[in-house]
């Protein structure tokens, strides 16, 4: 539905209605000024106001199609696809032509997962539309309901559609692309764009997007090429000089991709994004001291950034400053306690401190959290070995076994462990299995259970596999 009452007139209309409502006088309104204040409250949320506007306009003007659409707005908003049903038939028997009833039927088709038929709908709505400017969303509301149905090649050619109207329909220009990238089709991408760009050449979105495809591709020259015209067409777009910066990275030009993150924060509020990227690039530079202050502000910039905190435990932990970098990721915890990353670089660094409950601590929270990896499962029934918890280290490597069958470094230290725990049968059962899936491993027996080795029966096995 279009809205063409000019701005003054429409704030003197919400004026009126508001103040109607504060006073309770009823004063009289015209269905255009009733379909403005009820779209009004709708784009801005205001829910139970654009129904008490919906209530009184169908009180004043009952016969109203374009009230009666919004009514059927609000079903949808509440979930009452039933009556809005209802009510749009209602209205079709009156108006069979009306495509703003066909696009309302295809909105509640949509909210109920109903796709393939909104899709049906929103096409009948096309041949009943007149080629106005409003054929525009027509198409982008096609184009969307493609998305839904991850039909990328159809929705791809119905916000084309749009451009064809409309050049600079940013929306439908990054819709296409979207497609694009779903379908890995980044070479089309690139030649779309550069069509594109033939009828718009200062089009800074649109050399954004091609620069993006080239990074992609690794072609890091023309993506290098491309964010610098979008910088050209708009010199305060922070978007291509963070983009500019990391192709600058790819290139190991980490100086020059500083000064283009430092230029986003002068533009614009300082991002974790830009900050933590001049952190990473002064580290790679060698410059400890400014890196440090970077990875500093970007956890005081957004705590809640999980690279931020990792970032800065991993700068730590490379200098071998694992105090510090302990520091750092016990603050990383208490902010995100279920983060499994964090566990996992708990556990690595008071492994390395020689903080053997800690680490088997951090490990089995890390299981948890549902890092399965062979050697998480390997480290903790290590440390357990380590702290004389056999018993436990056994249940840790059935437990690690349901997740990787038939591995070697699980079923060497299975045996060893039956053979400190005096279970003589079950030792030189997975003694004799992990040598089969791989003896190369024999080596983990000697170094976390050198005494097994003197065992006259570990030691005809062992030697009968050399043969």
């Amino acid at each position: 539905m279009e809205f063409s009452l000019p701005e003054d007139n429409n704030k003197i209309s919400l004026t009126r209605f508001e103040s109607m409502l504060k006073t309770n006088n009823v004063l009289f309104f015209d269905s255009v000024e009733f379909e403005n204040i009820i779209h009004h409250y709708l784009e801005i949320g205001k829910i139970a106001l654009a129904k008490k506007a919906i209530k009184l306009g169908l009180g004043q003007h009952p016969t109203s199609i374009n009230l009666k659409l919004f009514q059927t707005e609000l079903f949808v908003l509440e979930n009452k696809f039933e009556d809005a049903d209802k009510l749009l038939d209602e209205l079709h028997i009156l108006e069979p032509t009306n495509e703003e009833i066909f696009i309302q039927k295809a909105n509640v088709l949509s909210k109920q997962d109903k796709h393939e038929k909104a899709v049906n709908t929103l096409l009948i709505a096309l041949d009943l539309a007149e080629k106005d400017e409003g054929i525009a969303d027509l198409y982008a509301l096609v184009g969307m309901e493609y998305l839904f149905l991850d039909q990328f090649n159809n929705a791809r050619t119905y916000f084309k559609k749009c451009l064809l109207i409309d050049l600079e329909d940013y929306s439908a220009l990054y819709n296409i692309i979207y497609c694009y990238d779903f379908l890995d089709e980044n070479e089309d991408a690139i030649t779309f764009l550069n069509a594109y760009l033939d009828k718009n050449p200062y089009c800074e979105v649109a050399w954004h997007q091609l620069g993006r495809q080239y990074f992609t591709i690794k072609d890091y020259d023309k993506a290098l090429a491309a964010f610098d015209f979008a910088i050209i067409s708009d010199d305060s777009f922070v978007g291509a000089y963070l983009e500019k910066g990391k192709v600058l990275e790819k290139k190991k030009l980490y100086g020059e991709a500083i000064e283009n993150y430092k230029i986003t924060l002068a533009l614009d509020e300082p991002t974790s994004f830009a900050l933590l990227r001049i952190a990473s690039c002064y580290d790679k530079l060698g410059h400890d001291e400014l890196a440090v202050q970077y990875y500093y502000k970007t956890v005081h910039e957004d705590p809640l950034l999980d690279k931020g905190w990792i970032a800065i435990t991993k700068f730590y932990n490379k200098k071998q400053n694992y105090q510090k970098a302990l520091f750092y990721i016990n603050k990383a915890i208490n902010i995100d306690s279920e983060n499994v990353v964090y566990w996992k670089l708990y556990a690595q660094i008071n492994h390395r401190l020689n903080f053997l409950e800690e680490a088997e601590r951090g490990y089995k929270k890390t299981l948890d959290l549902g890092n399965y990896e062979l050697q998480t499962w390997l480290s903790r029934t290590d440390i357990l070995i380590a702290l004389g918890e056999y018993e436990a280290s056994v249940l840790n490597l059935i437990q690690a076994a349901e997740f990787h069958p038939e591995t070697a470094e699980i079923e060497f230290r299975l045996a060893g462990l039956h053979f400190m725990l005096h279970e003589n049968s079950k030792g030189h059962y997975h003694l004799k299995n992990a040598i089969l899936l791989n003896s190369e491993y024999e080596f983990i027996i000697e170094e976390l259970f050198p005494n097994v080795l003197h065992k006259p029966s570990v030691k005809q096995i062992i030697s009968e596999a050399k043969k």
